[in-house]
């Protein structure tokens, strides 16, 4: 039986035992544990190796990829994972014997994280001891996997940063040391308590990582109308989140007579100046990722998904879906990482687009975005006094995620019942529940600002502590802003650490509270960072105004 608990549709909040409501299949999220759990393994020689001096550049690519491959949405390949698991055994072994050969020591409570092996067959029997309901007492599992779904969001982003060549040691030292934590049963709670507020840290550390990373490579995000529309040529729709993938897709379509248009979380690559260079770059299509098995059938051209965010294709249009990276489903054709500094060939891609009709127009006109925090402080002196006169009463910040659950319905009617003098500061795909909507502008500042991607929220806490300073406040929660963030897998679990280790209190979190965080956890979320879940529109805008 699998029991995964990881995002916020888990079946009846409380988890899926059957098949994941994201898609994955009994074994694969067997195989999925199994891998976070030989990650374990290597991560505790990886500790020791570190302190003598031992730093294996192949061993935080593979525990920063693996931990990505585990995130919701992302990789439904049993082979993949078989293929990991391998891959991870010799990587322990190996560090194993470097660390012993350098006067490392073996721990003297030996787990069997550290020693177990196995044949490819013998896996999912394997992984059935060693998943999530093993940790018996449950708040050190809830503590233990809120940290090991923290760091999963951390690696995806040390992930996007990596691929554009920067990455920091101080993040993947933290990645190890606290996958290791997670096997040490001398650890108490108020320890794991520690260790999730010190994620918070390094999840401020990524995502600035990323951002500088970014912005380095492509310009400052700048304030950018998006068209929604269609043109008449074949194209090619981009999904997910990797920007150097579209930045090589663009160069080879380039002249082709081949379009490249968006969806979900790439819409903010429109937002970067070096990316406006190119003609066929036309627009965004569709809408957030949960409705994908709608809008890809439309589509009518291949669909190529850079990250986690596919959910699992229809007959219809699967054999139009390329995958890349740590993206995965069986069936499905997949585009080769690079190799020796050479791009990722898109050529068969490009070749299936020339021979497939133009998309289907679902929508027209435009969507206003770019308001990292680069371009807000350009418009500083503008809010600052809108502001100070009352023209803005109250920012509200709906960063976060989407998702196909009813209840979601809720932020968009909030947004709709929210005061004319109020703005919206958003980033994630959780914007699609509003980003369309005609909520008009105050004084010219648009009362919905898109700082981009889910990584963005950066953005957000960088404009907010600049507000603080410029206000001359001690406390960031001085500020006339309020937080009613959505979330729905585990990178929102990183960007919620990250804003509470920079001091943000009474977050309001929805729809559903995580299910992996036991009654004594919450409690202590509440009683330290007044965390909340959030009510009906009606009461919970009156709350926020109060």
């Amino acid at each position: 039986m699998m029991f995964c608990y990881q995002c916020q549709e888990t079946a009846k909040g409380t988890g899926c035992t059957i098949k994941g409501v994201c898609g994955k299949s009994e074994n694969v999220a067997n195989l999925q544990d199994l891998l976070i759990y030989t990650l374990k393994g290597i991560a505790v020689y990886a500790v020791q190796a570190r302190e003598l001096g031992i730093v294996r550049p192949e061993i935080n690519k593979f525990i920063m990829e693996s931990l990505f491959s585990t995130i919701t949405n992302a990789n439904f390949d049993k082979s993949r994972f078989v293929d990991r698991i391998q891959e991870g055994l010799k990587l322990r072994e190996d560090l194993k014997q470097e660390t012993l050969k350098a006067g490392g020591v073996l721990p003297l409570n030996i787990k069997d994280a550290l020693t177990w092996t196995a044949s490819a067959e013998e896996f999912e029997t394997k992984a059935a001891l060693v998943g999530v309901l093993t940790t018996e007492n449950e708040d050190v599992r809830s503590l233990r996997e809120l940290l090991t779904y923290g760091i999963k969001g951390m690696a995806a982003y040390a992930e996007h940063a990596y691929t554009l060549e920067y990455q920091d040691a101080g993040i993947f030292a933290f990645i190890e040391k606290a996958l290791a934590a997670t096997l040490d049963d001398t650890l108490a709670a108020g320890d794991l308590v520690a260790l999730v507020l010190e994620a918070g840290k390094y999840g401020v550390d990524v995502m600035a990582l990323l951002d500088k990373a970014n912005t380095t490579s492509y310009g400052n995000p700048e304030l950018t109308k998006v068209n929604i529309g269609v043109r008449k040529n074949p194209a090619v729709l981009i999904s997910g989140h990797d920007l150097k993938d579209l930045e090589e897709l663009l160069i080879q379509t380039k002249g082709s007579g081949v379009d490249v248009y968006t969806h979900g979380e790439m819409l903010p690559a429109h937002y970067y100046p070096a990316f406006k260079k190119y003609d066929n770059f036309v627009g965004n299509y569709g809408n957030a990722w949960y409705k994908q098995d709608k809008e890809f059938d439309s589509f009518n051209g291949p669909i190529f998904l850079t990250t986690n965010c596919l959910i699992p294709p229809k007959d219809s249009y699967k054999d139009r879906v390329y995958t890349t990276g740590v993206v995965g489903f069986e069936g499905v054709k997949h585009i080769a990482d690079r190799a020796d500094g050479k791009p990722k060939d898109f050529s068969a891609l490009i070749a299936h687009a020339k021979s497939c009709p133009a998309p289907t127009e679902i929508e027209t006109g435009e969507i206003v975005g770019g308001f990292a925090h680069n371009q807000v402080m350009a418009l500083a002196d503008k809010v600052v006094e809108a502001v100070k006169t009352g023209a803005i009463k109250r920012f509200f910040v709906m960063a976060g995620c989407d998702g196909r659950m009813k209840s979601r319905d809720y932020y968009a009617e909030f947004a709709q019942a929210l005061p004319k003098d109020t703005v919206i500061l958003t980033a994630g795909c959780a914007k699609y529940k509003y980003n369309k909507l005609n909520l008009g502008d105050i004084g010219g500042i648009p009362r919905v600002l898109d700082a981009g991607q889910c990584n963005d929220s950066y953005s957000l806490a960088v404009i907010a502590l600049k507000l603080k300073e410029v206000f001359g406040l001690k406390d960031i929660n001085q500020l006339p802003i309020s937080y009613n963030i959505a979330w729905y897998e585990q990178k929102a679990v990183i960007v919620l650490l990250a804003l509470l280790h920079l001091g943000v209190k009474n977050i309001h979190l929805g729809p559903t509270l995580p299910g992996f965080l036991s009654p004594n956890v919450v409690k202590v979320l509440v009683e330290n960072f007044g965390i909340a879940g959030i009510s009906t529109v009606e009461e919970d805008v009156k709350m926020f105004l109060a």
